[in-house]
């Protein structure tokens, strides 16, 4: 009886594993992943034209140009505000730009209000819950 139960677990285990087996042979053999070009999609005098609508559109990119070759937008201009480089970015990525080649030069001014602000930012953060505020008890 017990050589029974072993013959029994043998075929019971043997079966999935042939079934596995004949189910990996008939699988196609997966092909090579493709390298991935960065082509655009469209020419690049619909990408800068949507590029400048986006701009025109924008209040912080108004004063930018915009020149795109082979799908890479260069935008060249000055602004007093930290934040609208990036945003000059992110419009030219969204329009379908490739990449960006972003050029935009920030004034001195608004470098150092930016830096002002995160020193701000930093003292604010380093007050323990436990310490006076303003030198209030």
């Amino acid at each position: 009886m017990r050589t029974l139960w072993i013959v029994w677990l043998l075929l019971l285990s043997s079966i999935p594993s042939a079934a596995q087996g004949a189910a990996a042979h008939q699988r196609p053999a997966a092909a090579p992943a493709k390298k991935s070009t960065a082509t655009p999609r469209v020419s690049d005098g619909e990408l800068e034209t949507a590029i400048r609508a986006k701009f025109a559109k924008s209040k912080s990119a108004t004063d930018f140009t915009v020149k795109v070759q082979n799908g890479v937008a260069t935008i060249d201009g000055k602004t007093d505000v930290v934040q609208h480089k990036a945003a000059a970015t992110r419009m030219a990525k969204t329009a379908g730009a490739v990449a960006v080649n972003n050029r935009v030069q920030v004034s001195e001014a608004a470098k150092k209000k930016a830096s002002g602000n995160l020193e701000e930012g930093r003292r604010r953060a380093q007050v323990k819950r436990s310490d006076p505020r303003d030198g209030r008890k």
